[in-house]
């Protein structure tokens, strides 16, 4: 059987139960398995040795949280990860997450810096990790937003995005044409209806969806290689 693909009111409800009862998984240790297979992804991909300087965009909710993760991961891996965060998180998670990478001495960009020195940044990054906006997205692209994606495009880095590329409808994908256009996707738990139309690298994260969710779901997971986080997807999974 193929591999589900995953509505926004599905991939709410998945969120949901894992996080209720009976799921009895708790925000920060989802956030925590969700941004090291982000980390891992990147990786995986992009070889520290030739593309050590990472961008990592954070978008203000938790798929900005996911993105703070993997910042901290990448900087355990060897990579020198740079935090742009157009519009920072309030929630108390958010802070601790931005604390964490603080005491890796992870540089971050003043939120109240100009979109040159997004630019300048740019220009000093090999890779981009877009984690700006989740399965929770609706269009339009709105401020501080707009003006943020056209420049990672602009850029011609190549772009690693979490769980839907930014800019992108969950369901739609890139209809506005507005999104970004990334190289290698990681969908959580399941991908979402918007990934059909993504054709670069597809990796899936989410080995800690617990069996019985997996089944009344009917989510038809791969396999996880050995003790990795992620695997691959190819179209034939697919």
């Amino acid at each position: 059987m193929s591999l589900k693909y995953l509505s926004a009111k599905l991939a709410q409800q998945i969120d949901e139960e894992l996080m209720s009862a009976a799921g009895a998984f708790s925000i920060d240790q989802l956030m925590e398995l969700a941004g090291l297979a982000c980390a891992q992804t990147l990786a995986r991909v992009y070889d520290r040795q030739k593309y050590p300087r990472v961008l990592v965009c954070c978008g203000p909710g938790n798929q900005g949280g996911d993105g703070l993760v993997a910042a901290r991961h990448l900087g355990l891996f060897g990579y020198q990860p740079t935090i742009y965060m157009p519009k920072p998180g309030s929630k108390d998670i958010y802070q601790r997450l931005k604390t964490q990478c603080d005491n890796m001495k992870i540089h971050t960009i003043p939120p109240s810096n100009t979109l040159d020195d997004l630019k300048t940044a740019l220009t000093s990054s090999d890779v981009i990790l877009d984690a700006i906006f989740g399965f929770s997205y609706k269009p339009p692209i709105r401020a501080p937003f707009d003006a943020v994606l056209p420049l990672l495009t602009e850029s011609k880095l190549p772009i690693v995005s979490v769980d839907i590329p930014s800019g992108w409808d969950v369901e739609k994908g890139n209809a506005e044409g507005v999104g970004l256009q990334p190289d290698v996707l990681i969908s959580l738990t399941a991908p979402k209806e918007g990934a059909r139309q993504f054709t670069g690298r597809h990796f899936l994260g989410g080995r800690f969806v617990p069996k019985m969710l997996e089944e009344k779901f009917a989510l038809n997971l791969p396999e996880y290689p050995g003790s990795d986080q992620i695997v691959e997807l190819s179209q034939a999974k697919l």
